[in-house]
């Protein structure tokens, strides 16, 4: 067994975002355990490794991640070359287990409780973390010159509730529930949509509430029929680039773009911490 193969990496989130890395760090030998909520609500659910908490399992682009109960459990499965997931968002696996690395890529916009003493090589995802206080290294993960960049004090840009702009929009590509209730979709992921085309409803207690593409193009993402879901929250996502069809399907750009600086943080940080190691040897 290479040494790659003991290193265990453990993600807490497993979104479209999260999911690029996951994916990257799996490719390149690492175990991976990945910590969810018990509902994830994931929009571009075809490249969300969450989606197993749903349904047992879930693929992208060749690399299985398996539903387990407990940690025994995940052992198996990484050790049959899949990534693992299980239902864990306050992390009480860690009472059992110490990685050698821990991702936090929940992207919640603050931090949910991730600090440096969970394992020896600590990464924060977006903003939320300050790197060298809650994590060793924090990543950019807002679109523009810095995306990717990694940092070693300090923290990312704040969040600016815009989303990036694809093919010349920007928010009005994503949609927010009009209402509290439960979704009901119409249409999937992948479907070529109208403006004011209605692509799912809300129900809620009074009837539905329809929701209505905001552009022509591509839908990109969708909230999982059945799930409850309160007013403002993000449902839905529209690329107007509808030669981009097969998008809808492969982690995007902005995902890999994340999880390379990831993997190079990680590297980095085990280069630093060995040269520590030896400067620590060199003065017995």
């Amino acid at each position: 067994m290479s040494e790659r193969r003991k290193q265990l990496i453990i993600v807490r989130g497993g979104g479209d975002i999260a999911t690029g890395t996951i994916h990257k760090l799996h490719r390149c030998g690492y175990p991976v355990l990945v910590l969810e909520t018990g509902y994830p609500s994931a929009i571009r659910r075809n490249v969300a490794f969450s989606e197993a908490v749903y349904d047992g399992a879930s693929e992208v682009e060749g690399v299985r991640c398996v539903h387990v109960k407990d940690y025994a459990q995940a052992v198996q499965v990484m050790e049959q070359q899949d990534v693992a997931l299980m239902v864990d968002p306050e992390g009480a696996v860690l009472n059992e287990v110490r990685p050698w690395a821990l991702i936090d890529g929940i992207l919640a916009k603050k931090n949910l409780g991730t600090n440096r003493q969970m394992a020896d090589k600590t990464i924060g995802l977006g903003p939320g973390f300050e790197a060298g206080k809650d994590v060793d290294l924090v990543i950019e993960t807002m679109r523009g010159h810095n995306l990717g960049r990694i940092i070693g004090r300090g923290r990312a840009a704040a969040n600016t509730g815009i989303p990036g702009m694809i093919g010349g929009y920007g928010k009005e590509r994503v949609i927010h529930s009009p209402a509290k209730g439960i979704m009901q979709n119409f249409c999937q992921i992948g479907d070529r949509v109208k403006k004011g085309q209605a692509i799912a409803a809300v129900v809620t207690g009074q009837g539905e509430v329809l929701v209505e593409a905001s552009l022509d193009g591509i839908l990109r993402g969708l909230i999982r029929s059945g799930y409850p879901v309160t007013e403002g929250l993000k449902i839905a996502d529209i690329d107007p680039r509808e030669s981009e069809w097969e998008n809808c399907f492969t982690i995007s750009d902005k995902a890999r773009c994340i999880a390379g600086s990831v993997l190079e943080g990680l590297l980095y940080l085990e280069e630093k911490q060995g040269k520590q190691g030896l400067d620590m040897l060199s003065q017995i």
